[in-house]
């Protein structure tokens, strides 16, 4: 017999009457979720997370890796949703360049901000724990600016919503009425806190990014937040101490099964397809990033074995070389200010880089040369 999972529920939006969907609290019952369909697929999901924790201590500064980590993330969950943005847009609005598609771009620095209120509210014993209340203030740095203004940022959505389709009655789903939200939330809430002893963390964090999803409580930024949340678990459940990993490359590259799979909750009862799929993203988004701090620590440990050897370098040059990995693009401009240094000195620890084959011109103007650490740079953007 198949699971249900939730009860329609008819809602009347513009005019039209339709069933939205009431998904029930978690956990899956009816049968409960079988621990054969999830035992093997967790083991192997928690081991390349704690392969990936080991890992990251073998680089000199986990601040560089945090810096790229995050940055990925926030780029990948944003193109999901349809954001152009590219992780040298980001760089370059960093360094001050001008950027095209600024709008785009401020999505992405929007989710970083949004990522950094969540991680700080953990880790202060003072701080919000994962709740409703943080999610609200999330959202609200999610959507500050010009796209997100009419879409209630920082509030539970007032009205129905609908997920693909031109208008609810002929919608992909129809999550539940408004005013089921809050309740729905507040039962996720519970379940996010409650000892679960039979769940492992990871089974239980994919419970609850698909319910939330399901709840779907913003009228925009549901995806962002869905996502950020995730992260925000694996900290929490202390899976991963740092956040590392990027799930949204696996969840982005894997779009449309993403979608079935949370679908197939709704329509099939299948929770145990969704749990498989968001394991195995989690054990090779956790594979991948390892691999990425392994070619970005053979990268910077060559280029610095080269500075080394060069009788030019002086202690500016070392100074800058260090803080390429979360400035690489930069100005000379830039470089003075970081160092607290004169032009001249700036001038002359960028050239020793440039003369390295380290850092690269990218203006070939003589005045307000800009520069980038190339070859970190499409490591990264691979």
């Amino acid at each position: 017999m198949k699971r249900v999972t939730g009860t329609y529920v008819t809602s009347t939006t513009l005019g039209e009457a339709v069933k939205a969907f009431k998904p029930s609290p978690l956990p899956p019952s009816d049968p409960a979720l079988a621990p054969e369909s999830f035992v093997d697929a967790n083991r192997a999901a928690e081991l390349a997370l704690a392969r990936l924790s080991g890992v990251s201590a073998l680089v000199p500064s986990v601040d560089w890796l945090l810096y790229s980590a995050i940055r990925r993330e926030a780029l990948l969950t944003s193109q999901i949703e349809g954001t152009q943005a590219t992780l040298t847009d980001l760089f370059d609005e960093e360094a001050g360049f001008a950027v095209s598609n600024m709008e785009d771009v401020e999505e992405v620095t929007n989710y970083l901000r949004a990522f950094r209120l969540v991680q700080n509210n953990l880790r202060d014993p003072n701080g919000l724990p994962i709740s409703v209340r943080l999610l609200c203030e999330a959202h609200r740095l999610l959507l500050d600016g010009a796209r997100g203004s009419g879409k209630q940022p920082g509030e539970l959505r007032r009205s129905q919503n609908w997920i693909g389709g031109t208008r609810p009655g002929n919608a992909v789903f129809v999550p539940p009425p408004a005013e089921r939200v809050a309740d729905l939330l507040g039962e996720l809430e519970r379940f996010i806190h409650e000892a679960s002893p039979t769940l492992p963390p990871l089974v239980k964090i994919a419970l609850i990014h698909a319910q939330f999803e399901t709840i779907h409580p913003f009228l925009d930024g549901n995806g962002r937040i869905g996502r950020l949340l995730i992260a925000a678990l694996l900290e929490h459940r202390g899976l991963l101490p740092e956040p590392l990993m990027y799930l949204s490359g696996y969840l982005k590259q894997h779009q449309t099964e993403y979608y079935r799979r949370l679908s197939d909750i709704r329509t099939e009862g299948d929770w145990e397809g969704w749990v498989a799929f968001f394991l195995e993203g989690v054990a090779t988004a956790a594979t991948d990033a390892e691999r990425s701090i392994v070619a970005i620590a053979s990268l910077v440990a060559a280029d610095r074995r080269h500075l080394l050897e060069s009788p030019k370098a002086g202690p500016a040059t070392y100074r800058l070389f260090e803080m390429l990995p979360m400035m690489p693009r930069f100005t000379i401009e830039r470089v003075r200010q970081k160092l607290s240094t004169s032009f001249p000195t700036a001038s002359a620890a960028v050239k020793v880089l440039a003369d390295l084959g380290i850092v690269t011109e990218m203006t070939g103007q003589k005045k307000n040369r800009s520069y980038s650490y190339q070859a970190y740079v499409e490591l990264l953007t691979r």
